[in-house]
């Protein structure tokens, strides 16, 4: 249980983000989400963690502008009253062939994935005791890229794996652990199980089925939790076994 514990998910306001700040929340922590654009949908998950009766809070914040990270960190803790677990998961989704992808694309990917998650991380650690988590989203395209037009989003992902075996170290010696999940196929807005892409997608996993954003949520919530305390420095697939 996390009972007592100040957790921050970044892009808690659908998909993987809002099923991570529920799960969190009904393990008894006091939950802060930020959102780009989606206000309202971000107001509701809040409603659904305070039924839980535990703290939620919901905060503005751009992944791409790190002075609005750093507040929503600063935010949470001065509302809360302290800052336990981060949860890394806003992203963006960049489809298409390599040959259309432009420099603007690449420093939004890199912004939003690679250095939002540090900068937040830097944030949090700051305010960080023994038991402190950092557990960022990335991707199973990191590990297995099934088809084309994927090369910016598995790039950028892959970052991430570099920024968690850095923290598990630079912070390890004061008892905070760093870790990566790496989702496959799920069931989400960004990309349905029974869109048009779907079969194809089943077609790559083991399983022969997409993941729930709660499976996801699971995983998270082990890392998040005391009986984790001894993984840190790693990435945790958990894609219905597209990447076996």
């Amino acid at each position: 249980m996390l009972n007592g514990r100040v957790v921050l998910v970044t892009g808690g306001s659908r998909g993987i983000g809002a099923a991570i700040a529920r799960r969190l929340a009904g393990e008894g922590a006091d939950v802060a989400i930020t959102y780009a654009h989606a206000a309202e949908r971000a107001t509701a998950v809040v409603t659904e963690i305070e039924a839980m009766g535990v703290r939620g809070l919901a905060l503005p914040a751009e992944a791409t502008d790190a002075a609005a990270l750093i507040e929503a960190v600063e935010h949470t803790v001065a509302t809360l009253g302290g800052l336990d677990i981060l949860i890394n998961n806003a992203g963006i989704a960049p489809y298409g062939p390599l040959e259309d992808v432009t420099l603007a694309d690449v420093d939004r990917a890199l912004a939003i994935h690679a250095r939002a998650s540090f900068v937040l991380a830097q944030a949090a650690a700051r305010h960080m005791g023994d038991g402190g988590r950092i557990i960022s989203i990335g991707s199973s395209l990191v590990e297995r890229v099934t088809s084309p037009g994927w090369t910016l989003y598995s790039m950028s992902k892959s970052a991430l794996i570099g920024l968690t075996k850095g923290l598990a170290r630079d912070l390890g010696p004061r008892g905070i652990t760093a870790n990566l999940v790496h989702p496959g196929s799920t069931d989400t807005e960004m990309n349905p199980a029974d869109g048009p892409d779907a079969p194809a997608e089943r077609s790559y996993t083991a399983l022969d089925r997409y993941c729930d954003p709660d499976d996801i949520a699971a995983t998270v919530a082990h890392l998040a939790g005391p009986g984790a305390r001894n993984i840190t420095g790693a990435s945790i697939v958990v894609d219905a076994g597209t990447t076996a």
